[in-house]
């Protein structure tokens, strides 16, 4: 990327004036290239100069000068200037910007690529809801954020791994099938009453009418342990099925579904317990089993077993990460949770270090809640049922690109507004809805060049002289440097932006530059850059799990 080129040849520049003796530091700070807001600053800038004059007792608008002066002809670049209060600004060259249409032509779906990861191995799970409920509106967000940070973070090199952590065990699958059971027996006619702590949504209604038209009354003739476990697993794995089902539809899609109970089944749980007893982080009272989180800075321990014998999540967080980092050797693992686990993060790190393992290789984002509006009316329940919107009504309402684009907006640390109205809008106003217009509207382009018998084949690509043609190949220069970004800061709501960018200055130039004209060698060198941009809208709504249609 032209961004590194910059960085390293300013670089050179430095070190060749600390050689001169016209500049004395010890540390050279980490040298930032950006994209200026008013490009007629230029295509990149750097503020290397401010950020180094005080360790050097310079005016940094000096220093900039004497930078700029030790740099090296960098072939990409048209000219370096200098701006107050010590900028340093880069201008691309025209030539070099009309190349990136070939280039990009040429490495169609992997332009955008980087090489970050360098083939290291990361496992990134997301949603992992209990299989006791269908899906919600927030569950929905974590799903694309996980699922979109997946797609960048494989186009930056990474080996991706997707995983669901199936809950299929513990306390509230049991007082699940409880529920289930008891509707069970209410749906026969019998008089029984619902557990205190059940689950009452009309959901568990539902599903033991249907047990009931599958499978009559035999649960009912069985001892009450046993019908409550068999029914349990039929509910979890129907509710499974539909939780799968529902995020299919959102475009999320998992490489793994990884069971819970596989983790005692297996004997993993044991031993994981067996190493930390011998680490000395176990400790036995209060009739109950903890991890001592204090021995690792932690403000109290944690319990591990309940005093009836049952595990916690936690007990079972520690084995599935052990699972993760030791048994299947996972260079990184990102994990994906809803707000509420905030509290969990700090003992998760510290048990990992107890594998010997760098906690800074666990990454956990927490997902912020999600608020559905029609306008300005807030909505609190589904119409359907009166309990809460699921992610299902939404996605049947709205369409899986509005649920995705709209999710992506916002950053994960900050709450957001769902407008249903404006997510179904057909205008502009819905910020989906004008990105993929750009999209069909180049292949309503590319259908009349067909009709007229016109191609991109051997097009002088350097006859794209106009303003607006090259400020739509800016923006297409761009897609590498988002990727970059959006992988090392694990923040994929940049990615939207960056496509209302892109599709702003496709229509800017839709609307300056003809592209079927009487010029046959300017109408070929217009389609090659409308061929690039479709390329690279298709990328870009690609990686955000979004359809690029081609009619609208």
């Amino acid at each position: 990327m032209v961004r590194h080129i910059l960085a390293d040849s300013l670089k050179k520049a430095i070190l060749k004036a600390q050689e001169t003796g016209e500049l004395r530091f010890t540390t050279l700070p980490n040298i930032q290239i950006e994209r200026p807001q008013d490009s007629a600053h230029g295509d990149f800038a750097s503020g290397i100069a401010l950020r180094l004059a005080r360790s050097v007792d310079m005016n940094p608008l000096q220093l900039a000068h004497i930078i700029v002066r030790h740099l090296e002809p960098i072939p990409q670049i048209e000219s370096i200037s200098v701006a107050a209060p010590g900028f340093i600004n880069f201008i691309l060259k025209r030539e070099w910007l009309a190349g990136l249409v070939d280039t990009i032509l040429s490495a169609s779906d992997t332009y955008g690529n980087v090489s970050i990861g360098n083939g290291s191995r990361l496992q990134i799970e997301f949603v992992s809801a209990n299989p006791t409920g269908p899906l919600h509106v927030g569950h929905g967000r974590g799903a694309v954020l996980g699922s979109t940070l997946a797609n960048v973070l494989a186009a930056a090199g990474y080996r991706v791994h997707r995983e669901y952590y199936l809950n299929d065990m513990g306390n509230q699958i049991r007082t699940f099938a409880k529920s289930l059971y008891a509707r069970y027996l209410q749906s026969l006619g019998d008089q029984v009453e619902m557990p205190p702590d059940g689950y009452m949504g009309d959901y568990v209604l539902d599903l033991a009418h249907s047990i009931v038209e599958s499978h009559g009354p035999r649960f009912r003739d069985m001892p009450q342990d046993e019908a409550v476990a068999a029914i349990g697993d039929l509910g979890t794995s129907v509710l499974a099925k539909g939780i799968q089902r529902d995020l299919a539809r959102l475009n999320v899609e998992f490489d793994e579904w990884f069971s819970e109970k596989s983790l005692y089944t297996s004997g993993e749980y044991n031993r994981v317990l067996t190493l930390l007893r011998e680490g000395g982080y176990i400790t036995e009272r209060d009739n109950a089993i903890w991890f001592e989180s204090s021995l690792l800075g932690e403000d109290k321990d944690n319990v591990l077993v309940r005093g009836d014998g049952s595990t916690t999540y936690f007990a079972s967080d520690v084995a599935y990460h052990y699972n993760k980092f030791v048994g299947r050797s996972y260079d990184k693992v990102i994990d994906i949770w809803g707000a509420d686990h905030q509290g969990h993060i700090p003992r998760m790190k510290g048990v990992v270090k107890t594998f010997g393992v760098d906690p800074d290789q666990l990454i956990i984002i927490t997902c912020q809640l999600v608020t559905l509006r029609r306008g300005q009316e807030i909505v609190r329940a589904s119409k359907r049922s009166g309990d809460v919107v699921s992610l299902q009504e939404l996605v049947d309402e709205v369409g899986p690109d509005p649920c995705r684009y709209n999710f992506l907006s916002r950053s994960a640390d900050s709450q957001m507004d769902f407008d249903i109205e404006l997510a179904k809008k057909q205008s502009a106003e819905n910020p989906v809805y004008y990105v993929q217009y750009a999209h069909a509207r180049i292949a309503s382009i590319l259908k009349g060049a067909v009709e007229r018998g016109v191609t991109a084949e051997a097009a002088d690509t350097l006859l794209l002289k106009d303003e607006a043609e090259l400020s739509l190949i800016r923006v297409l220069s761009r897609l590498p440097e988002v990727v970059e970004e959006v992988s090392r800061t694990l923040e994929p709501h940049h990615l939207p932006h960056y496509a209302q960018v892109l599709a702003t200055a496709f229509h800017a130039f839709y609307k300056q530059c003809r592209v079927l004209t009487d010029d046959e060698d300017l109408t070929k060198a217009r389609l090659a850059l409308v061929l690039a941009a479709k390329a690279v809208l298709a990328r870009t709504l690609g990686l955000m799990g979004v359809a690029a249609p081609d009619h609208m």
